[in-house]
């Protein structure tokens, strides 16, 4: 079984294919967390693992490539002049979810 482990992406083997994974980078200031509510216009509320709940906006290359539903995983990078406000950068699919919940990246509540 062969294991990389790089700063930004994590790979390992799940039933014979490998599933690569971003990870939040913390020199850039990123975050995970779960959607809670669509609000509409591209703005939805995120509870971040900081446990502060952001009103956080989809950004417009990810708004036409990807759709963000209740409980998704995403990666927030919160605004430098408004700390309550952020901005979703990733999705993570369910088996990424998955492999980010086994190696402890979600902490639970």
């Amino acid at each position: 079984m062969n294991r990389q482990q790089n700063q930004r992406t994590g790979s390992s083997t799940m039933d014979g294919e490998t599933v690569r994974v971003r990870t939040p980078d913390r020199r850039e200031g990123e975050l995970l967390g779960t959607v809670i509510n669509l609000l509409g216009g591209s703005r939805v509320l995120v509870r971040c693992m900081d446990s502060v709940t952001r009103m956080c906006r989809i950004r417009g290359k990810m708004k036409k490539r990807t759709w963000v539903r209740e409980g998704d995983i995403v990666i927030v990078v919160p605004w430098d002049f408004q700390n309550d406000k952020g901005d979703i950068i990733w999705r993570y699919t369910g088996p990424q979810a998955e492999w980010l919940s086994r190696k402890g990246f979600l902490k639970t509540a």
